[in-house]
């Protein structure tokens, strides 16, 4: 107890996920909102990162205000968010053939990202769930063909209320498996997540803990970067999955809720 509440004393700011970790589906998880405004009372900042690119910021925006927790766009930030400026940074000019909802590619396009559906330079995908067949297949060619290939984000499976769906991960492992090709992941848990937090609160990684439901995307993008990784057991991962994963949180809650005390 006493060294988790030395480890939450030294964190300005808490990134927290979202699926799994404030909210599941339509229902705003116990303790979640006590949390965020704790932690505000306190002297910390509180930002909201998902991996899940399925909805646009706003759309989130909206979502968090219709379970009680007020923000603004300024506090959200998603896995597209940092694809768009890996590809603005490292891919300037590059076309990219998209597989993501409408939401995404309204993002890449009002951000300067030239799409095509024709011969790219860069394959990207996210969590598609107007994901077909054919685009599935057009995404495996232009790989065949010398295309680089992007992930927005690895997740395997989104959390719901009733089951598990298939999430980015799931897309990917099947144009590995049809193409061989493995894709460069951001997002969660990678290095230009961290360095994108950085850069919008101008803290440094040491004071900053990334706070969610998955031990291989929310712990490990603290713990294998240089921040802190906190697991709550509100979404994904199982007793089981903790005692097996070969990613140690600096600190396991059961929710958000009991983190509140110890601030």
């Amino acid at each position: 107890m006493e060294q988790n509440k030395a480890l939450l004393e030294r964190i300005r700011l808490f990134v927290l996920d979202l699926d799994g970790t404030i909210y599941l589906g339509d229902r705003l998880l116990p303790g979640a909102a006590e949390f965020i405004t704790t932690a505000k009372e306190k002297g910390r900042r509180v930002l909201f990162f998902t991996n899940n690119t399925s909805r646009s910021p706003m759309e989130y925006v909206e979502r968090l205000s219709r379970v009680g927790i007020p923000v603004t766009r300024e506090d959200i930030l998603t896995a597209g968010d940092v694809t768009i400026h890996y590809l603005q940074t490292h891919c300037a000019g590059q076309s990219v053939y998209l597989l993501g909802v409408p939401a995404l590619r309204q993002s890449f396009a009002e951000a300067g990202i030239p799409l095509t559906e024709e011969q790219p330079d860069l394959v990207v995908v996210g969590f598609d769930k107007t994901l077909t067949y054919e685009r599935l297949e057009k995404a495996c060619v232009y790989l065949r063909r010398g295309a680089k290939f992007l992930a927005t984000h690895p997740d395997i499976n989104c959390p719901t209320e009733a089951e598990p769906i298939p999430d980015c991960g799931a897309i990917c492992q099947a144009i590995t498996t049809s193409t061989g090709f493995v894709p460069r992941s951001l997002g969660k848990p990678a290095a230009e997540t961290v360095e994108l937090v950085e850069a919008v609160s101008g803290l440094p990684r040491e004071a900053i803990a990334f706070v969610g439901d998955r031990l291989y995307t929310d712990v490990a993008c603290g713990t294998q970067n240089g921040a802190c990784g906190i697991l709550v057991m509100t979404g994904e991962t199982t007793p089981d999955m903790l005692a097996e994963s070969s990613f140690s949180p600096d600190a396991v809650f059961p929710s958000l809720g009991a983190m509140a005390p110890l601030l």
